[in-house]
């Protein structure tokens, strides 16, 4: 006779996020810190913060983007962020006329400058249009932060600093990506009206 409670639905997956949460913890610290620096030294400076990715994490990406330009936890004067998937005729109308490849580094090039931040959401690392923005980014001079899952894909060495959830289940990543997306716009609001 098996003793052993009936795992729930619930309780799985408590216990996958309860794991990969203290993986995260574990590995994510410094990484976090020199995103919080950097996004700091951008905005003093006058520059942005731009926020891109795909489905799921374009959501997050306006979401987190929302955080700085209105407020998290502070009332305070905004701070210059945007998601570069909230505009959905650019959206269409540069997938059209050129290729979704193309969708971050037209706005990147129109939009971005040298001293920008440029943050992908990704939960793959494979998305071609993350990974054309993050070159682009690059040729920018931005500076390159990446939200990624799995093993980081090609997108890895594209970013200058990685904040990496090592899991292949989709869902887990996006839930440490809001928490590490929370923790960053937390600590920058925090630090900017210091």
């Amino acid at each position: 006779m098996n003793n052993n409670p009936p795992v729930t639905p619930l309780g799985e997956a408590s216990t996958q996020l309860q794991e990969l949460l203290t993986t995260v913890c574990d590995s994510c610290g410094p990484a976090l810190e020199k995103a919080i620096k950097s996004c700091c030294t951008a905005l003093k400076k006058g520059n942005k913060i731009l926020f891109f990715g795909n489905g799921g994490s374009a959501t997050q990406a306006q979401h987190l983007a929302a955080e700085l330009i209105n407020r998290f936890l502070i009332d305070r004067r905004p701070m210059a962020a945007l998601a570069l998937t909230s505009d959905s005729a650019v959206t269409t109308s540069i997938s059209n006329d050129y290729s979704f490849a193309e969708l971050f580094v037209r706005q990147l090039e129109g939009l971005g400058r040298a001293g920008d931040i440029a943050i992908a959401l990704t939960t793959s690392g494979s998305s071609e249009n993350i990974i054309e923005g993050l070159k682009s980014a690059r040729k920018l001079n931005m500076t390159t932060i990446g939200l990624l899952g799995r093993d980081g894909g090609a997108c890895l060495e594209l970013c200058d600093i990685a904040l990496l959830v090592p899991s292949s289940n989709t869902a887990r990543i996006q839930e440490i990506h809001l928490l590490l997306g929370h923790l960053l716009c937390g600590l920058v609001e925090k630090e900017m009206v210091s």
